[in-house]
């Protein structure tokens, strides 16, 4: 870091005025990462640290206003692809001088590339969080990610399972690799909190019956239309049992085909995006996934906050946080059919499902709290701007 930048931090901690920080993320939608960074916010130290925001895809911005709303300054850098966001470097330097922005966080590798140039003309540092394994990204992506990786100070992987493969992919012992689970908040998503809509009944399922669901963006690791196939089935068993799928995406045509096709209409409903999850975590039992991969989902963790069972595939970092029969139900990737016959064994137990939804928020509270999280963000903030 230059003499320059050296000064005015000693100026920020003498003077007490919060220490500017920019995220760079390639868009803010309604994504696991982007969806984290206004619930950071809210439990950030903002008397010590200023938050500021770069994204690249304009059409991509369901989460800005809900970054300003916390008090967030949101810049959007237009690229139309990921060639475009690498041309935008010298913009997002021009905007680190101008704000005297003290640490650049990238998320995800395009925004990391970018960032990690942009800390390199500025002389700030530079951490990355890794939110997927590597083995999942394009091979363009992957390589020119691993290229660039080693112009940064710091990098977060979301889970265990993440850290891992970035030691196996990438190999070196710098930049040090830290893990940072994700983390949900544990107050807002409580199901002592009040919400203001009663989605069972507006759905007209019955107070008695069990309710399976998942918040999600329609893509293709999802396996939606396999999940859809567990739920005609685990019907076939438990007519009493009724599934909600809350978002969208790229494959809403073919899985709501796909929803058509098996017939489920009485008995699977599609709520579309939402900005308010909780009505929904509220009137669901048990919150499925079907996953071929995943880092570390933040609506699985928001889900068992509100006392939601998780049966889920054991992809990518959910198996650090669900253990088999004790706090939910896990299958192997490959096998996700297999939650069929597992539900319905759970489901004639309603004590072993009660006593697992306690366990769910248990875990979320000692474990993967955004409280957690934020503070090993903070710890890792202060070493780095402190070099």
């Amino acid at each position: 870091m230059d003499t320059l930048n050296k000064t005015y931090i000693r100026q920020l901690y003498q003077e007490k005025e919060p220490i500017p920080v920019l995220h760079i993320i390639k868009s803010l939608g309604r994504g696991g990462a982007e969806m984290l960074l206004p619930e950071t916010l809210r439990q950030h130290d903002k008397q010590q640290f200023k938050f500021h925001y770069i994204y690249f895809l304009p059409w991509k911005n369901q989460m800005v206003s809900a970054i300003e709303k916390e008090g967030g300054t949101v810049a959007c850098i237009a690229a139309k692809n990921n060639a475009s966001i690498l041309l935008a470097v010298r913009k997002i330097a021009a905007y680190v001088r101008k704000h005297n922005i003290q640490l650049i966080h990238c998320h995800l590798p395009w925004a990391g590339m970018a960032g990690r140039l942009a800390g390199r003309l500025t002389g700030v540092p530079v951490v990355y969080t890794e939110h997927n394994k590597w083995e999942r990204y394009h091979k363009l992506t992957y390589y020119m990610n691993k290229l660039s990786f080693s112009n940064q100070q710091q990098v977060i992987a979301v889970s265990a399972e993440v850290a891992n493969s970035i030691k196996i992919n990438y190999g070196k012992a710098k930049p040090p690799v830290q893990v940072v689970a994700n983390g949900a908040d544990t107050a807002k998503y409580a199901r002592s909190a009040s919400v203001d809509r009663d989605i069972r009944k507006e759905l007209n399922i019955p107070a008695n019956a069990t309710v399976i669901g998942i918040t999600c963006v329609f893509r293709a690791q999802k396996r939606l239309g396999v999940w859809l196939e567990i739920a005609q089935a685990l019907h076939a068993k438990r007519p009493d049992t009724f599934f909600i799928i809350v978002g969208d995406g790229p494959l809403r045509d073919e899985i709501h085909a796909k929803a058509k096709a098996l017939g489920t209409d009485q008995y699977v409903f599609f709520a579309g995006l939402q900005a308010e999850t909780r009505p929904y975590f509220t009137a669901m039992d048990m919150f499925m996934m079907s996953s071929e991969f995943e880092g570390l989902p933040i609506a699985l963790l928001e889900a068992m906050s509100m006392n939601c069972v998780p049966v889920c595939t054991a992809a990518g970092g959910i198996p650090e946080v669900i253990q088999d029969g004790v706090n939910g139900l896990l299958v192997p990737v490959q096998q996700p059919m297999q939650l069929v016959h597992r539900l319905a064994e759970l489901l004639q137990q309603p004590g072993e499902v009660a006593r697992m939804k306690t366990e769910a928020r248990e875990t979320v509270i000692k474990s993967f709290s955004m409280k957690k999280m934020v503070t090993e963000l903070e710890t890792i903030y202060n070493d780095l701007i402190k070099k």
